[in-house]
């Protein structure tokens, strides 16, 4: 393998990450600023947010909860925002996952964790993760709100209140675009709260 030969790959690989985003900006936006109202409007009310996810999306939960609860941008300063990765904690994970398997980790969190006025953020780039299903479920019977961030299809699109899809069905392709999904969602909650940051473009 040639150095021409990897640059081409690079190239290859780089345009069709612009590819799948440029189609995302081209979709139905709608649902991206749903949600970014029903966060806020939890967080306004005294609310959470809660998030899972496995592999790259669980890395994805914790990343964004951090965003939250620290801030986006340095050129707004605003108070911290209640947000919780329900990945992070490794006896919790491994304790239940141990006495009853894997596929209830998130949804036996969002029991002890969840009340009514927050909101469930499940991550997963194939839509059909067992454990966010389940944890969607009960999230749903506690009377938390759900949103779902997957790529082109999955049962999540199917149970969650909001369904946020990206146009596509490669793994890195989407865990690319969700990245800079889950930031504009934290832009568009952190702007709806507390309006534009210092020196933003109007």
């Amino acid at each position: 393998m040639t150095d021409d030969d990897l640059l081409a790959m690079a190239r290859v690989e780089l345009t069709e990450s612009v590819e799948v985003k440029q189609r995302t900006l081209n979709g139905d936006l709608t649902p991206l600023i749903t949600a970014a109202k029903l966060i806020a409007r939890a967080f306004e009310s005294g609310g959470k947010l809660l998030l899972c996810g496995n592999g790259g999306s669980a890395a994805d939960c914790q990343h964004l909860a951090a965003e939250f609860i620290c801030r986006l941008s340095a050129l707004r300063n605003r108070p911290a925002l209640p947000a919780l990765a329900l990945t992070t904690d490794s006896s919790t994970l491994t304790a239940y996952s141990n006495d009853f398997g894997f596929e209830g980790v998130f949804q036996r969190q969002v029991e002890a964790l969840g009340q009514a006025g927050d909101v469930l953020l499940g991550i997963s780039t194939s839509g059909n993760s067992k454990n966010v299903l389940l944890a969607i479920e009960s999230a749903r019977k506690k009377g938390l709100s759900t949103v779902g961030l997957m790529g082109r299809a999955g049962k999540m699109s199917e149970v969650v209140d909001v369904a946020i899809t990206v146009p596509s069905d490669n793994t890195n392709r989407i865990q690319e675009t969700h990245l800079a999904l889950e930031h504009l969602l934290c832009g568009l909650v952190e702007t709806h709260m507390y309006g534009l940051p210092t020196d933003a473009p109007h």
